[in-house]
């Protein structure tokens, strides 16, 4: 009991710690950083820092270190923890840039990104282990949190704000649902290696056989 009070008090001190950053200045100057990027004349600086700030937003989130730390527990090491985190850090940095692409590109609507995408995850659904199927939608979930809601989003509409084809509101937004939607194929395009890993070692287990 004594540690269930402490780990609650602790998570309590920590969330309003966090919530106080956010609104003493981490949202604004995410979305500084944006605007002030964004006014360059290359768009090559704005789009590498928009994938880095994925690459390393996402390995702060809390709900992911928990998920990921689950998922090697469950499965008894079968899947690596490290390996879950490049995956899931690569594809929420290529779902900022994308979002980044979409404002910088008034021709590409939001749909465009959603529509295939996730009848992409729909197809892979059928292929991989259900066990990956199950990892993929919890790490769409874990990695659009808190730290990607403030900063992430914040920066996306700093740029959306400093362009002049863009709109703070209809482009703005949106960030979220394909951070959302990236990991989940991530993890099953993941699943889909370990499966062909595994066939390719039962044939050759058969062969020696």
């Amino acid at each position: 009991v004594h540690g269930i009070v402490r780990g609650l008090v602790v998570t309590y001190l920590g969330l309003v710690l966090f919530l106080l950053g956010v609104n003493g200045g981490f949202m604004e100057v995410g979305s500084s950083i944006g605007r002030d990027l964004a006014a360059l004349d290359s768009k090559l600086p704005v789009l590498i820092v928009a994938f880095m700030l994925g690459l390393v937003t996402v390995l702060a989130e809390p709900a992911v270190y928990v998920l990921t730390h689950q998922i090697e527990d469950v499965t008894g090491g079968y899947v690596r923890r490290p390996l879950v985190l490049g995956f899931l850090s690569a594809a929420v940095g290529f779902a900022v840039l994308m979002s980044v692409v979409r404002i910088l590109s008034p021709a590409l609507d939001l749909w465009m990104y959603l529509l295939p995408g996730f009848g992409i995850t729909i197809l892979l659904s059928y292929i991989v282990p259900d066990l990956f199927v199950g990892m993929a939608f919890d790490a769409g979930g874990v990695a659009s949190g808190p730290m990607t809601a403030t900063f992430s989003l914040a920066f996306v509409q700093g740029i959306a704000a400093q362009i002049p084809t863009a709109d703070v509101v209809t482009d703005g937004f949106g960030m979220i649902a394909v951070v959302a939607m990236m990991p989940i194929i991530s993890i099953q395009i993941l699943g889909a290696l370990y499966y062909l890993a595994t066939r390719k070692k039962q044939s050759k287990g058969g062969v020696h056989d």
